[in-house]
């Protein structure tokens, strides 16, 4: 057994869970190159999928002694589908967990409330592994360290178009800026017009784009955003529109009175009146909130928020929903 391995012990279990699958797939990697320190891995490792394993097969590979070395790993990749009986042997087995097998459960999604979360979490602080995606603004940035990583070096602008076609999955971001690093020719950055004509866009534009570009009176990025958006209706895009202009007119009265730094905790005691099991607002959320509020007179917004109202009536009463919104969009963001 490699001494190294002996220097830093492993715990009986992980979850390594996040949207961020890049991210998993690194850690998993590294718990990998860990685990083979003691031996090989071909003899030692067990892998299950969570929709179709069953707990029992899992809890009887993780008992399985390990063959010419020292740990064994078991992995059961989307952990967040195993099916409620399944979870339950797994939680029993954490009671008492082999000290020769490393259990390693990923999941995009599993709730801290779930018995299996706690289950795991209870082995030890380091048990649960964050994969949580990076905010999209600071995507760009990553994509340029990908690039130095895969031997070439992009422009800012490149970076952010890379992200605006290719949308927030890091493992499509890494494919495609690998492949642009396979075609780069010469020592110069590679530049925005370059990955703009080597990749094609596969993302869909989000809501919050839009709306974002709507709160800042950018009507042309929200004519071309919305013709990106095929899954997103009328109805549900205008709604959460006119939240923003309430939040914007809460912005701009919070700004006359010299309050601006309790915007967020505002924000979000507001929208408890509606909805209680609201998330409360964080700063990085509301950061913009005051710059486009200036945007708009207290009763423009106010005129707005009517009108939004009006338009979603007509919308529901026979009127063309999709003519309707863009009509509405248009008529607030040149203030006509």
């Amino acid at each position: 057994m490699a001494q190294n391995a002996k220097k830093q012990p492993l715990i009986p279990a992980y979850l390594v869970v996040g949207e961020d699958a890049l991210k998993r797939a690194a850690v998993l990697k590294r718990l990998r190159e860990r685990l083979a320190e003691f031996g090989d891995l071909s003899f030692n490792s067990d892998t299950f999928d969570g929709e179709t394993a069953l707990g029992s097969d899992i809890v009887s590979a993780c008992n399985t002694m390990p063959f010419a070395s020292d740990m064994r790993l078991v992995y059961v990749r989307d952990a967040d589908r195993l099916k409620k009986a399944d979870a339950e042997e797994l939680v029993a087995y954490l009671a008492s967990p082999s000290e020769q097998t490393v259990l390693a459960l990923e999941a995009e999604k599993l709730a801290k409330n779930t018995r299996l979360y706690k289950a795991i979490a209870s082995v030890g602080k380091s048990a649960i592994i964050d994969c949580e995606p990076k905010k999209k603004r600071d995507l760009p940035q990553t994509v340029r360290s990908m690039a130095v990583s895969h031997g070439v070096t992009f422009t800012e602008g490149a970076a952010s178009a890379l992200v605006d076609l290719v949308g927030e999955n890091t493992v499509h971001l890494d494919s495609e800026v690998a492949k642009i690093a396979l075609a780069h020719r010469g020592a110069d950055p590679v530049s925005e017009h370059e990955v703009r004509s080597m990749v094609s866009r596969t993302t869909e534009a989000t809501p919050w784009d839009f709306v974002n570009a709507f709160a800042a009176r950018d009507l042309k990025k929200c004519l071309l955003l919305r013709t990106r958006m095929k899954s997103t209706s009328p109805h549900a895009l205008i709604a959460m529109c006119a939240t923003r202009l309430r939040e914007l007119l809460c912005a701009k009265v919070m700004e006359q009175r010299g309050s601006t730094s309790a915007l967020a905790a505002a924000l979000s005691e507001y929208a408890k009146i509606g909805n209680p099991k609201a998330r409360p607002k964080q700063a990085w959320q509301v950061k913009d909130h005051i710059t486009c509020a200036r945007r708009f007179t207290r009763e423009e917004l106010r005129g707005a928020i009517i009108t939004a109202r009006d338009t979603e009536r007509a919308m529901k009463s026979g009127a063309d929903p999709e003519a309707a919104f863009q009509d509405w969009v248009v008529m607030v963001c040149s203030g006509r």
